[in-house]
C-alpha cells in the first residue's frame, strides 16, 4: 500500500545536512587522533559490535562492563580492528564506578566526543506479578545506568563545546507490549530522558540520540530476570529471526552520531509502529491488546 515510503528517516539514509560533531569528526580522523568515545556493555553484544565499529575509524574507545573477561576479548578485538583501547571494569549501579571511569578517561585523553550508554538487562513479566526486585533491576541498570553515565561525562563535553549522547532504549519504550511492564517502564524512561536531556544540552553544542532497536540477536535473553521460561524463549526466537544484526545497530549509532539524528530505530516496521502509535493511539491500542488475547489463547 505504501510502497517505499519510510514514516521516518532510516538510519542508513545520509542526513540532508551535517553537524559540526561529523565535520570534527572527519578531522580528528585524518589527522590521526581519533574520537574518544565510551562504550558500556561493551563485553559482548551490541557494545562489542559498537566498539569494533568506531576502531574500524581509528577511534579511541573506553570499554566499560562489569563482565571483564569480556572486556579483554573486546579490547584485544579493537586493538586488532585499529582502535585504541582503554578497559575499565564498571558497575553501572555503583556511582564511584563512574567517577574512576571519568577520571581514566580524561587523564588519558583528556576528554570524551561520544558516549554510547548502552548497557542493560531484560525482565519480563506483567504489571500486577512482576517481582519488586526485577522492577528495581531495571530502573537500577537500565534507567539509572544512562542517567549516571550522563552525569560521568555530559560536564566533560559541556566543557569542551561539543559531543554526542546516544542512549540505548529499544522499541519496547514506545510499543509497550503487554508482558513486559519491567523493561518496557525503564526503555520508556531512557526516550524520555534523552527527549530532556536533548534541550538541555542543545546550547552547549551537544547532540543527543535514543536508538530504539527491536528484536535482534544478542544474549539480552541470558541476562533476563524476571518472567516464565515460555516468555524467554518466545523472545530469543524472535531475536533469532531478526534480520538486523547488532553490527547493523552499531553502524546506526555511528551514522547517528555524524548527524545529530535523534530518534534511531533500525527496524523498517517498527519505525510505522512508532508512526501508527503517534497519529492512531487508540488503533496501537487494539493491536496491543490482541496480543494479549492471543497470549491467552495460548494458554
Amino acid at each position: 500500500m505504501w510502497g517505499g515510503y519510510d514514516p521516518l528517516p532510516s538510519p542508513r539514509a545520509q542526513p540532508t545536512g551535517w553537524t559540526r560533531g561529523f565535520t570534527e569528526w572527519c578531522a580528528m580522523t585524518q589527522a590521526g587522533s581519533g574520537l574518544r568515545a565510551v562504550v558500556t556493555g561493551a563485553a559482548s553484544g551490541l557494545g562489542r559490535a559498537v566498539a569494533l565499529r568506531l576502531a574500524r575509524d581509528g577511534a579511541r574507545v573506553a570499554l566499560a562492563d562489569i563482565n571483564e573477561a569480556g572486556l579483554a576479548e573486546t579490547a584485544e578485538a579493537v586493538t586488532a580492528a585499529g582502535g585504541e583501547p582503554l578497559v575499565q571494569a564498571l558497575d553501572v549501579r555503583d556511582d564511584a564506578a563512574w567517577a574512576a571511569l571519568a577520571d581514566a578517561v580524561r587523564a588519558r585523553w583528556g576528554g570524551v566526543d561520544l558516549l554510547v550508554n548502552n548497557a542493560g538487562v531484560a525482565d519480563l513479566g506483567r504489571v500486577t506479578d512482576a517481582p519488586d526486585a526485577a522492577w528495581q533491576r531495571q530502573f537500577d541498570i537500565n534507567l539509572m545506568g544512562v542517567i549516571r553515565g550522563c552525569r560521568a561525562f555530559v560536564p566533560m563535553m559541556t566543557e569542551a563545546g561539543g559531543g554526542h549522547v546516544a542512549n540505548v532504549a529499544s522499541a519496547a519504550g514506545f510499543s509497550q507490549a503487554p508482558g513486559m511492564a519491567p523493561y518496557n517502564v525503564a526503555k520508556a524512561g531512557v526516550i524520555a530522558v534523552s527527549e530532556t536531556l536533548r534541550a538541555e544540552v542543545a546550547p552547549d553544542g551537544i547532540t543527543v540520540s535514543v536508538i530504539c532497536p527491536a528484536f535482534f540477536r544478542t544474549n539480552l535473553v541470558e541476562n533476563s530476570g524476571a518472567g516464565s521460561e515460555g516468555q524467554r524463549k518466545a523472545v530469543q526466537g524472535l531475536m533469532d529471526a531478526s534480520t538486523v544484526t547488532a553490527e547493523d545497530v552499531a553502524d546506526d549509532i555511528v551514522r547517528a552520531a555524524r548527524s545529530g539524528r535523534f530518534m534511531v530505530i533500525s527496524h523498517r516496521k517498527f519505525r510505522w509502529f512508532w508512526l501508527l502509535k503517534r497519529l492512531l493511539p487508540e488503533r496501537w491500542f487494539a493491536q496491543m491488546r490482541a496480543v494479549e488475547q492471543r497470549r491467552r489463547g495460548k494458554r
